[in-house]
């Protein structure tokens, strides 16, 4: 739902980012690698602490690292097979970071083993998400269906989280993690579903 603003953040807000790093020579994956460090740090250092909005103001300075370096391959024509790899490959890691530094808060300063379990929810079902459609691809189907892409997790949980940091509101946090983890799990459900209807019709035409 929120690629469709993609265009619009890399045309014009990252774009004077974008040409400054291409001019000093920095390589697209380094731009992801250090975006990465950023989200981790934040994460794991502020939010088991329970500095909350901190940790989402400082994520989110790092965030836009994943539109940056897209951007910058396209227009040095610096694309290939690693960097799309790459940049899958710590999208995982940053998403582990942030749900895990709020597991890490529900452990810690926000005590409460409901959230601690639904934060987990949320990070086991982003994960097979993402991994239904790699290896739904991998085997030459298609699985870009679900309602919850991995842009409107990141978005949602960092908003909210923020919102109600400032306002002194963590149902809105509450809210989000429930959000997300039905979300993700239906997003899940229906990327199997749509893979088993594929295997099923395949099946089918080799038996005719």
């Amino acid at each position: 739902m929120l690629d469709r603003f993609k265009a619009f953040w890399q045309g014009v807000v990252l774009a004077p980012v974008v040409n400054l790093l291409i001019r000093l020579g920095v390589s697209p994956d380094a731009v992801t690698l250090v975006g990465t460090i950023g989200v981790c740090v934040g994460a794991l250092a502020f939010f088991p602490r329970g500095e909350l909005l901190y940790g989402v103001l400082f994520i989110t300075a790092f965030v836009f690292s994943d539109l940056v370096d897209g951007a910058m391959a396209r227009k040095t024509g610096r694309t290939s097979k690693f960097g799309a790899f790459w940049d899958s490959t710590l999208d995982r890691v940053g998403d582990g970071a942030i749900f895990g530094g709020l597991a890490l808060y529900f452990a810690g300063p926000g005590d409460s083993q409901l959230y601690l379990v639904l934060t987990l929810v949320c990070v086991v079902m982003g994960a097979v998400t993402s991994y239904a459609r790699a290896r739904a691809e991998a085997l030459g189907y298609h699985a870009e269906v679900g309602i919850a892409e991995r842009a409107d997790r990141l978005v949602g949980i960092l908003v909210l989280t923020g919102l109600g940091a400032i306002f002194d509101l963590p149902v809105l946090m509450y809210a989000a993690l429930w959000v997300l983890a039905a979300a993700s799990t239906i997003t899940v459900v229906q990327r199997v579903w749509v893979v088993r209807q594929q295997a099923l019709a395949e099946e089918r035409a080799a038996g005719t």
